[in-house]
């Protein structure tokens, strides 16, 4: 996700930093960068001089300091995870400039709670959820905390429309929003049917595409997001909204086995070392 919000802000005109405290990262993120823009080039979406100025764009970094230190817009997208979450903005806050827009690419965490840590900064604190692949999906869902500006808000709504996306307002911080809730609880009943033998994972997937005009199957949607990260999302729905987004044993053991989808080459279904499905 986070090389994704970089590229798109990148093509939008915006110079970025791009950080990651693991260097391989940073190199897998450049790496995705490039090859996102070579097919948005091929299938002429931008030019290859649009993509070769939006490259020159884009800084990468392990240092927090550098990343932050003259940033105007800061969005955040690491793992959903309280605690990790918190220390970043709160280290973020004392690092970037005073006026700088601090957003939150969480897809089911509650914005106040990220913010406890921020003091008087949360008033520059707002969810900012971007959509997998943030180069083709075109919502954004916006989420405020308790203490969040309206300033803040409506500078995070420009922003996104900036970057040529749609917005909605999530009018209460809830954990899971609009957005994840509907998509998790529909990814676990898919996997629930998975796990009974109702059908393969290839056909609940065709079955949501073309029954049900999804442009990608659930299941293979969570091999993209990594199986981790929505084992992270459905615990954490559980924790506020009830049994209903319990996850099955399906999804716990393949998590264990470290079946996490496209990033680890094996989830629901295989992949190469291209993230191309081979089975």
């Amino acid at each position: 996700m986070g090389s994704g919000i970089a590229q798109i802000a990148a093509c939008a005109g915006h110079n970025v930093w791009v950080l990651d405290v693991n260097g391989s990262q940073l190199d897998r993120a450049r790496a995705m960068i490039e090859s996102s823009l070579a097919r948005l080039a091929t299938k002429e979406v931008f030019t290859s001089e649009d993509c070769e100025e939006a490259l020159s764009r884009l800084r990468f970094t392990s240092v927090l300091a550098e990343a932050v230190g003259d940033a105007d817009v800061v969005v955040e997208a690491v793992p959903e995870e309280l605690e990790l979450k918190q220390a970043l903005l709160a280290e973020t806050a004392q690092l970037a400039p005073a006026d700088c827009l601090l957003g939150t690419n969480t897809s089911q965490l509650s914005i106040t709670a990220i913010g406890a840590t921020l003091g008087g900064a949360v008033e520059r604190l707002v969810g900012m959820h971007f959509f997998n692949p943030p180069a083709l999906m075109p919502l954004v869902e916006l989420m405020a905390a308790t203490g969040t500006s309206d300033a803040t808000l409506e500078r995070a709504r420009a922003f996104a429309r900036g970057l040529g996306k749609e917005t909605v307002v999530c009018q209460k911080d809830v954990p899971g929003f609009i957005t994840t809730r509907c998509s998790v609880i529909l990814r676990l009943e898919c996997m629930r049917m998975l796990e009974e033998g109702v059908a393969t994972a290839e056909d609940i997937d065709k079955a949501l595409r073309l029954g049900l005009n999804h442009p990608m199957g659930p299941l293979e949607l969570g091999d993209m997001v990594g199986l981790d990260t929505f084992l992270l999302c459905a615990d954490g729905l559980a924790e506020a909204h009830g049994e209903r987004f319990n996850a099955p044993a399906v999804a716990r053991d393949m998590v264990s086995a470290g079946r996490l989808g496209r990033k680890t080459s094996r989830g629901i279904y295989e992949y190469d070392a291209d993230g191309r499905r081979t089975s």
